[in-house]
């Protein structure tokens, strides 16, 4: 009877640490939905960046889920789908997009120009997956390229370095319609990337990855509401004349409308293998780490906006708990706050220690 009553002791303990850890991000549920990820396979022979995505080597990879809202579960899924996936070889990693879209159009002709305002795709690629030091592609129907390098994302007061190009990428669209004519009906658009590694690699770090190598990566979709006014197409406004927003679908959904998160983007997962299923998907443990040190800085983000000064205790940012066990491993939350900075730590006692301050910078 003493060893059953020991047992439903721990059993019990262990319920309130799981039940205090899913407290913990309550709040802020739809900010803390698990990332998607994707195993890439290896390939030796380079597809043709053509814009078809019908070269045979694309069999061996699989495609994504469709993409969803960038809000996720928040907003209806998209009318219009869009799917992709990814190779990768000893320099380049290969990206192949397929988009629904029954009305092709684009205005922008200029490398550089700001592309989402036309219908678009992008990518986003933190190859060591610090949340900074990060690129951004994206690219129209006309395959007019917008690339650019973040030191750190605009809510942390990143600028972006647009004169920043991808050196020796190559893109190809192809068109299932005809573009600009309101006269037909189109079916969609393709495109293939290849982008060198080094060209995304910042120093000398600019070798292929290795086996189990993981990258925090996002693509999105930008689609614009329009009409058909005069021969043309005209993005939609509301009653005060204002454009409408557009609408953001995307691979791993943010959870908030705002793509420059790159804590919440999804995992890239390198293979040498070139079957997807030999290799295996875990969420790194420093990860799971990190999520509490997000939610301080989430939290201490909302706290300054109402209090003008930082937080400097959990229980002042709607945190009860301290203590929390992940992986099997008990790891202690801290905080401390002034008026303009604060830092948030976690460890497990065993060295696996991380910080993140009001700068969102990770260590």
């Amino acid at each position: 009877m003493f060893t059953k009553r020991i047992l439903l002791l721990g059993t019990l303990l262990l319920i309130g640490r799981q039940v205090k850890a899913q407290s913990a991000f309550s709040a802020m549920p739809h900010l803390f939905i698990t990332p998607k990820n994707y195993v890439v396979t290896y390939t030796k022979q380079a597809p043709k960046i053509n814009g078809h995505i019908n070269d045979p080597v694309w069999q061996q990879a699989a495609w994504t889920d469709k993409f969803i809202d960038i809000e996720g579960d928040l907003k209806p899924a998209p009318n219009l789908n869009t799917q992709m996936k990814m190779l990768w070889g000893d320099s380049c990693l290969f990206i192949a997009v397929k988009m629904e879209e029954p009305h092709l159009w684009a205005n922008l002709t200029r490398h550089d120009a700001v592309i989402f305002n036309d219908n678009d795709f992008e990518i986003f690629i933190d190859p060591d997956g610090d949340g900074r030091d990060y690129f951004e592609i994206e690219v129209n129907q006309l395959n007019k390229i917008f690339d650019l390098f973040m030191p750190k994302p605009y809510r942390d007061r990143g600028d972006a370095l647009i004169s920043w190009d991808t050196p020796g990428m190559q893109s190809a669209v192809q068109l299932q319609g005809t573009l600009n004519n309101p006269a037909d009906k189109d079916t969609g658009w393709t495109v293939e990337f290849k982008i060198p590694f080094s060209s995304v690699k910042m120093g000398f770090a600019a070798g292929a990855p290795k086996e189990g190598d993981l990258w925090r990566v996002n693509f999105s979709r930008v689609e614009w509401d329009t009409a058909i006014k005069n021969g043309k197409y005209v993005k939609l406004k509301d009653a005060a004349g204002k454009k409408l927003p557009e609408r953001n679908w995307v691979w791993s959904a943010p959870g908030i409308i705002n793509m420059h998160a790159p804590e919440r983007w999804g995992y890239l997962q390198f293979t040498k293998s070139t079957t997807a299923d030999k290799a295996t998907f875990t969420m790194p443990y420093a990860d799971l780490q990190k999520q509490y040190l997000w939610l301080v800085y989430y939290k201490q983000r909302e706290y300054r906006a109402t209090h003008q000064a930082y937080a400097n205790n959990l229980p002042d940012l709607g945190i009860d708990a301290a203590n929390y066990t992940i992986n099997s491993k008990e790891n202690t939350l801290t905080v401390e706050g002034t008026k303009n900075q604060f830092i948030a730590t976690i460890t497990d006692g065993g060295g696996k220690t991380w910080s993140v301050d009001n700068s969102g910078a990770l260590r």
